[in-house]
């Protein structure tokens, strides 16, 4: 836990018990549920909790914004992207219901008033957002293929409006085909290790 208060100095006593809470609350939710590997749990604020936050090294959500986290599974990087901007509303989607039940007792845990979570389909959703954000739940053409349409064409951030994804290793392959796409090396910002090959790849959308 100490990484996050390291490399996000500016956190609010609030934050940073939020954040302190994370890891008895994941603990015990997994024990009746099952959503994190034994091994992950014990490295949570690593491989999930930094990790999740590796996206807000690359944008600062602004206070009003919307953000959908489609298949967020234990509510990843949802919650600790909630947690650090308590002004952006999170929308936490994902198809198997009883993660969602973990993310929803989560949140309640918290006391996070700024997110929202359901079992759906992202081709199911109907509302607009500014981002929407992932954790590699598939490959880039079918996780636009989800998710076309459903983005705000009003800008108000430094980044056009479209879709943070946290992905791991050489995406050359899978991104040839969106010549628009950033990837942001999240080893510049992290220095564990496990962030060697993790990356955010922004891919604007309208």
């Amino acid at each position: 836990m100490e990484q996050i208060f390291t490399y996000f100095p500016d956190l609010t006593d609030i934050q940073k018990e939020q954040f302190a809470k994370l890891h008895a609350l994941y603990t015990d939710w997994n024990a009746k549920i099952n959503v994190i590997s034994r091994k992950d749990i014990e490295e949570l604020y690593t491989r999930h909790v930094l990790h999740s936050l590796g996206i807000a090294k690359v944008m600062s959500f602004e206070s009003g914004a919307k953000v959908m986290d489609v298949g967020t599974g234990g509510g990843f990087p949802g919650i600790p992207l909630a947690i650090l901007f308590p002004e952006t509303s999170f929308y936490l989607i994902d198809v198997i219901g009883k993660k969602i039940k973990v993310v929803n007792e989560v949140a309640a845990g918290l006391g996070l008033k700024n997110v929202k979570a359901e079992q759906k389909r992202a081709n199911l959703v109907t509302e607009k957002f500014d981002f929407i954000v992932s954790r590699a739940v598939t490959n880039m053409p079918d996780f636009v293929s989800w998710v076309t349409g459903k983005l705000n064409q009003e800008q108000n951030h430094t980044l056009a409006n479209g879709i943070l994804y946290l992905k791991g290793g050489d995406l050359a392959e899978e991104l040839k085909g969106f010549p628009k796409a950033t990837q942001y090396n999240l080893s510049d910002f992290f220095k564990d290790t496990f962030f060697e090959t993790k990356k955010v790849v922004h891919l604007p959308l309208k």
